[in-house]
């Protein structure tokens, strides 16, 4: 038996896995394989997706999870799973499907059935929500809505660096599929058993100055799981929804990797008896 070796990371909506370079360098400077797979259609860079952003506007939820649980499902044992924003929610769905040996939520977008709406959730989307022609369009942000929404603790010149470097427009299909899904009958995309016994463990992190997936969202989604698996939530002070390039993301970095090897469960040795 051994510890996962890879490590997956999920990015979520209005950036790419660029948004991860950071990270990616970090834990690879460590030893470990690390992975950040873009969502179909998303593996161009930022600047194409500005400029074309059809690929934007056609992937969907669905689409997204079943490309990621390829890739997870060609690795020769269970990795560790860490997901930001909407990847929160993605891990969230692998986790449920037993994919992964353990997952990390930061500043988690909310599965299925978590009603919780902050305000400065619904200023954060509103953008999104505005025109209902926007569920069949890529929606960007402002960079004034970007530096509301996910960096709000930096300062106006490194918000500015930050956006032209990473943002890109999101999916209205599924942000409007995320609202609805708790109006209409039945499991829809975003739906997970929260009492799924096999579930692997699953941190949930949340970043106390987050507007766009405030803390009381992290900490409403984690009291829907039930059933004995861990769930766990921890809240970082002073950190906004781009937790991952905020300044000290390396410590934060490091802990949810200790706890997440720490409740693994142990992969398999190819070969072993």
């Amino acid at each position: 038996m051994s510890a996962p070796d890879t490590i997956v990371l999920v990015h979520g909506f209005w950036v790419t896995p660029r948004s991860w370079e950071g990270w990616q360098a970090h834990y690879e400077a460590k030893g470990f394989r690390v992975l950040a797979p873009a969502y179909p259609g998303f593996e161009v860079e930022v600047e194409a997706l500005n400029a074309d952003p059809t690929p934007v506007a056609e992937v969907t939820l669905p689409q997204i999870v079943d490309h990621l649980a390829g890739v997870i499902g060609a690795l020769d044992s269970p990795p560790v799973l860490i997901g930001h924003s909407a990847g929160g929610a993605v891990t969230q769905l692998l986790l449920d499907r037993g994919l992964g040996a353990v997952g990390v939520a930061l500043n988690s977008a909310p599965t299925e059935g978590v009603r919780v709406l902050p305000l400065s959730q619904l200023r954060s989307t509103w953008t999104a929500f505005k025109n209902p022609a926007n569920r069949h369009r890529a929606v960007p942000l402002t960079e004034e809505q970007w530096h509301y929404a996910f960096t709000n603790t930096f300062d106006a010149e490194e918000s500015r660096r930050l956006y032209e470097r990473y943002a890109i427009p999101a999916p209205g299909n599924i942000i409007w599929s995320g609202v609805l899904a708790n109006l209409m009958p039945g499991p829809q995309d975003a739906h997970v058993d929260y009492g799924n016994a096999a579930r692997p463990p699953l941190l949930f992190v949340s970043g106390s100055e987050d507007h766009i997936m405030p803390p009381s969202v992290q900490r409403s989604n984690a009291k829907h799981y039930r059933g004995g698996t861990v769930t766990e939530v921890i809240e970082y002070e002073g950190y906004p929804h781009l937790l991952p390039a905020s300044p000290g993301w390396e410590r934060i970095a490091d802990e949810v990797l200790e706890w997440a090897l720490a409740h693994a469960a142990p992969a398999r040795v190819t070969g072993a008896q």
